[in-house]
């Protein structure tokens, strides 16, 4: 912001370089889930390894309480004075 950054750059910045990590760990423990359907059919009772809206219910989760985490302190990096940022620095 101390460069000419608006609030939003900073906040899309943040927000993005936040989500890429989750993005890429959902598709993996999704790939894995698949690779391991056969073994973690004899641990669920009542829910396939594989049902669709399951995995999907535990992706949107999980994206929804990352999302959270990441906007809050995302929100108040946009509060932050540029001045005083770097005056501390």
């Amino acid at each position: 912001m101390a460069l000419g950054a608006e609030s939003s750059d900073v906040l899309r910045l943040v927000i993005g370089q936040g989500m890429r990590p989750v993005l890429v760990g959902a598709g993996l423990g999704l790939a894995a889930s698949a690779l391991l359907a056969r073994t973690l059919g004899g641990l669920l009772y009542g829910v396939g390894a594989t049902d669709p809206a399951t995995l999907g219910a535990v992706v949107a989760i999980l994206l929804a309480v990352s999302l959270s985490a990441i906007a809050v302190p995302a929100r108040r990096a946009t509060r932050v004075d540029p001045v005083v940022a770097l005056r501390s620095e």
